[in-house]
């Protein structure tokens, strides 16, 4: 490997524009770590968020931006195994991904599934342990079920809809065009609500309401989501676009027994994340590998372009994943 790599920084925070290109030293694996040389890197909000100051990373995490990525093992840390210098791999990274290598628990890597592309492979790691891991695992999602995804359009919305579809559940969703509202009943979603046009509260409380909503807007819609939920839902909540802070009356949480919970990704420990990897090898890689669900590509930037990524992320123009390419394949 070579001594030095490039990498896109954030040079102070702020917009899109403070995004830049860099030469960083190639990182060394710790213990348990491997070397990716990155051919796709994912881009997701948590990128725009650590940009613009809201969002840092773990004392131990790389300060570049970039929490999954795709490419080739190149290096192997102590204690490594089931992983060979060569392999290809996705992976779920604490950060650094926007660069031509990067260190991640061995444990964090997946396999790129049977007959999919390096660049598709990058658009799983990050949405794709989101979902299972909030709505299958913590919001506990059954077939049958009556599921609403808000931002059904977006990366981790358009993952939601087909895990949720693929394991029978009834699926509703919100998006913000007549295109993007399309888009999702084509991924199988029942019914997708134009929020500016129809609202999504009574739309599900015509269908007897959500037994569980997946949720990253916040602000004004954590009220209105409890309102959609059935008796005993679940509410996830996994973002705050609109902001954490609402007023909220809790009595019918205990009259009707509703659950709020959530979380994040990239707080919790590797080991946690590491058990996320293994749901998604057994219940998950087999579909992708099935073809019965596959990741949603919007466009790819060059790593250079990462600004460019960025604005159009954040004018949410796009429709499923947006990707850098660093070395293709």
């Amino acid at each position: 490997m070579p001594e030095m790599m490039r990498a896109v920084e954030i040079t102070k925070p702020g917009g899109p524009e403070v995004l830049q290109m860099t030469d960083r030293p190639v990182p060394e694996p710790a213990h348990g770590q491997v070397v990716i040389k990155v051919a796709w890197a994912g881009v997701n909000r948590p990128d725009a968020l650590q940009r613009a100051g809201l969002y840092a990373p773990p004392p131990t995490a790389s300060d570049l931006p970039g929490l999954e990525a795709s490419g080739e093992v190149v290096a192997l840390g102590a204690g490594v195994s089931g992983l060979a210098v060569g392999d290809q791999v996705c992976a779920l990274l604490p950060g650094g991904g926007y660069a031509e290598y990067v260190c991640t628990p061995a444990a964090h890597c997946l396999p790129v599934p049977d007959g999919m592309g390096l660049k598709d492979a990058a658009c799983l790691p990050e949405t794709f342990f989101t979902v299972w891991s909030n709505v299958f695992t913590r919001g506990g999602l059954k077939g049958g079920e009556r599921f609403l995804v808000h931002g059904g359009s977006s990366g981790i919305g358009t993952t939601a809809i087909q895990l949720a579809r693929a394991f029978g559940a009834r699926i509703f969703t919100t998006a913000g065009s007549a295109e993007k509202c399309a888009a999702c009943t084509e991924l199988g979603a029942e019914r997708a609500i134009k929020y500016h046009e129809e609202d999504f509260v009574e739309v599900l409380r015509a269908e007897g309401g959500a037994d569980l909503i997946l949720d990253m807007v916040g602000g004004d819609y954590i009220p209105r989501n409890l309102k959609a939920l059935a008796d005993d839902g679940r509410l996830v909540q996994i973002a705050f676009l609109q902001g954490p802070k609402v007023a909220v009356n809790f009595a019918p949480l205990m009259m009707r027994r509703l659950t709020i919970t959530g979380s994040t990704l990239r707080p919790q420990s590797d080991l946690a994340k590491a058990q996320i990897a293994q749901d998604l090898r057994e219940a998950v890689w087999p579909l992708l590998a099935a073809g019965r669900i596959a990741p949603v590509m919007d466009q790819a930037f060059p790593l250079g372009e990462a600004a460019k990524a960025h604005a159009r992320m954040e004018r949410s123009d796009h429709i499923g994943k947006i990707v850098l390419e660093v070395a293709g394949g």
